[in-house]
């Protein structure tokens, strides 16, 4: 599939996610409905509190909390790549507190509609939505203390674009962290070509090698934080693939 078809799929997915509550074809969801939603998001590392936070923002799109395990303190300027409904983003705000910031970005204009209007209802004036594609991020140079990202890298075609214009933006020693999907086994021709297998970020993840090793070549100093296995049975049907938190320093 070529990267402009790859990008109207995850667009016209993602889009209607956002718009129609009973639709799902997402990174870690079968079902909408708010308790599957709660208990999946319990699984791959938020609390009740968290979860309880803007509860409508949270879409059930996860594979991992990059919020909590990573180094966000106040003052700092927080950059969520994929940032959906604006879930990670408001968690992230609270710890990035009055003096900080935290960006937003997604190439979805029905997901950043969402979130704005969420960010309105529930007054988080330190968080602000950009639409665009972050292989291409609408964002300055050295700009940013740290990024967070959550199951979404894995859909953009090209993950190197991505890798670079993230070291890009962040200032010298400032960190990424990432909770995304990669393979443990290459896909067979079927699945690499099936769209609902993309859009549930699947058919687009690397090997887990070849994830790292791209991280790596773009700058970064790369730490395994840990990985998560079992995400497999519980949410991809025994596919061989894992759910990888990773640490990267500029």
């Amino acid at each position: 599939m070529k990267n402009k078809d790859v990008k109207k799929t995850v667009r016209k997915a993602y889009s209607k996610i956002a718009t129609n509550s009973n639709s799902c074809c997402s990174c870690s969801c079968g079902s909408t409905d708010s308790q599957t939603v709660k208990k999946i998001s319990k699984s791959i590392g938020y609390s009740e509190e968290e979860i309880n936070a803007v509860p409508e923002a949270n879409l059930g799109l996860g594979c991992g909390n990059p919020t909590a395990f990573s180094s966000i303190k106040e003052g700092d300027v927080v950059l969520d790549l994929g940032s959906g409904a604006g879930f990670d983003c408001f968690l992230a705000s609270k710890k990035a507190g009055k003096t900080g910031k935290v960006i937003g970005v997604d190439m979805t204009e029905e997901m950043i509609d969402k979130a704005r209007i969420l960010a309105k209802e529930h007054g988080y004036s330190n968080v602000e939505f950009r639409r665009g594609d972050i292989e291409k991020m609408p964002v300055e140079d050295k700009s940013v203390d740290v990024i967070i990202s959550n199951c979404v890298i894995n859909l953009a075609p090209d993950k190197s674009k991505v890798f670079k214009e993230a070291y890009r933006v962040l200032k010298s020693n400032g960190k990424m962290y990432v909770s995304d999907i990669v393979l443990l086994e290459k896909l067979n021709e079927e699945q690499l070509n099936d769209e609902d297998l993309l859009s549930g970020c699947v058919a687009g993840a690397l090997l887990k090698q070849d994830y790292i090793e791209k991280m790596g070549q773009a700058g970064f100093k790369v730490t395994v934080l840990s990985e998560d296995k079992e995400i497999s049975e519980r949410q991809y049907n025994g596919l061989a693939l894992e759910s990888i938190k990773i640490e990267a320093t500029k």
